[in-house]
């Protein structure tokens, strides 16, 4: 039985992220499991992460399931060198695992099938009840 992987991304203001960091660093705010695992602080910088070319990638790892860098700038048709820079920047976001095999080749995964963005039009961060 497969279960769909639904990544939450919100977007916030760099500060609001950092304060709720902070809030959950303290244990002063702890996080529902319907909330956004990954934030970015505006919708430029998600846009940047997630162009069209980077979410074909994502779709390329996800479908292909390719066993290397090497195999994956075959699929893509894109240089090493410019993968690895693209995909340490997802990983820092948490969109893909970049897992080192046995012979050192890294194996790119992503972490979700579907991404769901929630964005805040309040200043004030919306509670569940």
């Amino acid at each position: 039985m497969t279960h769909t992987h639904i990544l939450r991304v919100g977007i916030a203001p760099y500060e609001k992220i950092r304060e709720r960091t902070l809030a959950i660093a303290r244990g002063d705010y702890k996080p529902s499991p319907s909330e956004p695992k990954i934030w970015f602080s505006s919708m430029e910088s998600l846009a940047q992460i997630l162009s069209t070319r980077n979410k074909l990638l994502l779709e390329i790892i996800s479908q292909a399931k390719p066993r290397s860098m090497t195999e994956l700038a075959q699929l893509s048709g894109r240089q090493k060198s410019n993968l690895s820079r693209t995909l340490k920047t997802m990983e820092n976001y948490g969109l893909v695992t970049l897992k080192k095999g046995k012979s050192g080749e890294i194996r790119p995964q992503t972490t979700f099938q579907h991404l769901r963005v929630d964005l805040t039009l309040s200043s004030e961060s919306t509670r569940h009840h």
